[in-house]
Formats: structure tokens, sequence, C-alpha cells
């Protein structure tokens, strides 16, 4: 969609030029949400991609994914340093809406800015217990956990002229285990529900709701609990929510259903 409002795009190649960022004046990357609809009150865009980050590095044995970094570059990761958690890059990937055109310019940092409750990267990124790095307006930089990033259907904790530059992805994280459930109303329809599960080495447990919430929901175990103790904690949530994809009830049976699925897969594997 043409943004009739924008009068000036500014090419981001130094931090000093998201002093630009203001009222009205908005980052952009891949812009496959920003163009997708109207944007009223948008004057100006700072576009992210001039900074010409890499992709992903690997550093002290963390991933750390550049918010720039398209859904296609994330889904290419090489599978060669023995992550069991690998398999979850492409899988989450697969949970967007979008055709392989979308792969190529939606950006992980779009995606989770974006904060709504479907948002796959913001499963994906706290399903592994990733960081965000925040520069703030202010100049201060602030690492925020992804599942605290996303505060409510379309919120986040960022201000105006805060940018999102990566998110670290621990080593412990990538060293676990991983079981993934996506479920939508129709085949290839938005996500009513993503359940992620983690089995960490020493069997600390680790079960993510997104897609079914308006946040993303964490439920923590030192060990794999019991199947029914489980879902009973999956549907004590209260952050469930109705809309065209689904409702508020329908979402918590399927995730407390998902949620046995990915217990019972998890202890299978570990055996």
């Amino acid at each position: 969609m043409d943004l009739h409002t924008v009068t000036t795009i500014i090419p981001a190649r130094d931090r000093a030029d998201l002093a630009r960022l203001a009222p009205g004046v908005i980052p952009v990357a891949g812009g496959s949400w920003v163009f997708s609809e109207k944007q009223a009150g948008v004057t100006g865009l700072v576009d992210l991609m001039a900074f010409d980050w890499p992709a992903w590095t690997v550093l002290d044995g963390d991933l750390v994914i550049s918010s720039t970094c398209t859904l296609a570059e994330l889904a290419a990761i090489p599978d060669d340093r023995g992550w069991p958690a690998h398999p979850l890059f492409f899988q989450a990937c697969t949970a967007l809406l979008g055709s392989f055109k979308v792969w190529n310019v939606a950006t992980v940092g779009g995606n989770v800015c974006a904060s709504l409750p479907a948002g796959p990267m913001t499963s994906l990124l706290s399903g592994l217990d990733a960081v965000a790095l925040v520069w703030r307006a202010d100049g201060r930089d602030e690492e925020i956990p992804v599942a605290a990033l996303v505060t409510g259907n379309g919120q986040n904790a960022l201000g105006v002229g805060d940018v999102v530059r990566s998110f670290r992805v621990p080593a412990s994280s990538l060293a676990a285990r991983t079981a993934y459930r996506k479920i939508a109303l129709s085949p290839i329809g938005r996500s009513g529900a993503v359940v992620i599960g983690r089995l960490a080495p020493d069997g600390a447990f680790t079960l993510t709701v997104s897609g079914a919430t308006v946040r993303p929901e964490q439920l923590r175990y030192d060990t794999l609990p019991d199947a029914s103790a489980l879902q009973h904690d999956v549907a004590a949530l209260t952050t469930w929510f109705t809309d065209p994809h689904g409702a508020a009830d329908w979402r918590r049976a399927v995730s407390a259903l998902l949620a046995a699925e990915i217990r019972d897969e998890l202890e299978e594997v570990s055996r």
C-alpha cells in the first residue's frame, strides 16, 4: 500500500540517525506490516536496513539474531553446530501467515515489535528465552527478555525513538530439545495458538504459550510435570482472548491439549 502521508525516508547508517525518530516518524525494516495498511499520522520513515547488519552471528556460544534478519535468513541457518533446538527456527517461520515472498522481506524484529499475539517470532524467541537488546532513545542500552518485551495485543515496552538492535538466544536454550505445536481454524489461517516446549539437558522443562494469549505466557518446572498437572496449569492462565481467529475458551482448551502432546513428545525423545 502506498503511504501518501510519508514525505521523508531517512536511511539509518549510524545510531545518531535514529535521533530523527519522533511522533509521526517511525522505524521500518522489511516493511511487510508498515506497507500492508494505512498508517495514519505517519509522515516519515527511518530505514533500519541501511545499517546492513549481519543477519546472525554466534557469540560465546549464543546465537545473536539481528532485528533486520529476514524470516528467510532465519529459516536457512545451517544445522551444523549440533543444536537440538535448531528445528524450531523453521517451524516457527511456518507459523507466519505469508508466502515465501513475505519471508524474504519480513524481519524478525519487525514481527516482534508489531507485538501481535500471533507473531511467530515472538513465539520462537520467547520459547528460547531470548533477550532483546534495545537501543533506547536517550542513548542507553537495555536488555529485555522477549517474553517481557511484548506486553499485550499490539503493545510492548518500547517508547518513541526506541529500536530493537538484536536478539540473543542463550547457548543453554540451543542445547535443549524442543517441541512445537500450532493450531488454526483453517489449514493456512492465522495462528489460534502456538505452544512451544523446551526440555533442558538437566531435565528442566519450560512451556511457552502464545498466539492464544495477548502476551507470551511461560510455565517453568524443574522436571517434566504430570500431564494432567500441566494441562491444569495451562488452563489456569488468564490472558486468553477472543477475536475472529478463535474464541478464548477454544484457545484455552486446545492449548492445554497441545501442551500435553508436547510433554509426551519430549518425554519420549528424552528416553
